[in-house]
């Protein structure tokens, strides 16, 4: 996607078509893509969407050498493409392209956590946490792209179903066991009742809690990156592998440590 302009990148996140096959990388630095991301998000708010919060990408080491991408990422998320359910939810799947599903732990601000931010700190500002499916979308052909293209991609962020939420004192005394109790959890993902993967807290940079520390620090250290605000929520990487969805299925997520969770493809 050489030269091309951040209301081009919009217009094409909402047809959900593919990307036309080009030669060689889009963008060739992080920097400038999220340059990018940054002015889809100004178009965004111009045209009335509101940020919900920030999604976190490649968390999960274990995935890392699949999609050729080493380091996390992060990305935008929208009051029009978040939805809530108290255990079981619907989600179009209309001009979402190449629909990949995770589950993974999604976290809820009451404030605004201070700078620098410790452990403690984060622990401090959160609100709940709860269960979620983030569907990210590529418009990369084959989902073979650079990690630049990820973040000018918006993150390869779609639409996010958040679960029941937990209070996080309900949950954990402070930062240390809310860090260990997610860490050592674990998720059953199901496609219609089949089991299709397994996997724990402790895949997303050893923990939940730990991805979201990583993901404060980055987003603090970017040039002109908005500050989390209170509210926000923040999804912070899938515990299995990404697989593909379709309309019509069925998917459920079956946690240790938080409420079980369940979606339908609409």
């Amino acid at each position: 996607m050489p030269d091309v302009k951040p209301q081009e990148i919009l217009d094409h996140n909402d047809s959900g078509e593919l990307w036309p096959v080009r030669d060689g990388p889009a963008f060739s630095d992080l920097q400038s893509a999220y340059s990018d991301a940054f002015a889809v998000r100004r178009l965004r708010i111009t045209r009335g969407e509101v940020p919900a919060g920030y999604k976190v990408g490649f968390t999960n080491r274990t995935i890392w050498s699949r999609y050729s991408v080493y380091a996390p990422i992060w990305g935008f998320v929208w009051n029009t493409t978040i939805s809530y359910c108290e255990g079981a939810g619907n989600v179009p799947l209309a001009h979402v392209c190449q629909p990949r599903i995770e589950p993974e732990a999604v976290f809820g601000f009451r404030a605004t956590p201070r700078r620098p931010a410790t452990l403690d700190d984060l622990f401090n500002a959160l609100d709940w946490v709860a269960p979620g499916f983030e569907i990210v979308q590529s418009h990369s052909p084959g989902w073979k792209f650079t990690a630049p293209e990820t973040v000018a991609d918006g993150g390869l962020h779609g639409r996010l179903l958040v679960g029941p939420k937990t209070p996080i004192a309900k949950l954990a005394r402070d930062s240390e066991q809310l860090h260990r109790t997610l860490a050592s959890a674990r998720v059953r993902l199901e496609r219609n009742g089949e089991l299709v993967d397994e996997g724990s807290g402790a895949n997303v940079l050893d923990s939940p809690l730990h991805a979201l520390m990583h993901f404060v620090t980055e987003l603090r250290s970017c040039p002109g990156a908005p500050d989390l605000a209170t509210n926000d929520v923040v999804t912070t990487g899938t515990w299995t592998d990404a697989w593909p969805v379709a309309a019509q299925e069925r998917w459920s997520a079956r946690f240790d440590a938080l409420p079980a969770l369940e979606i339908n493809f609409e």
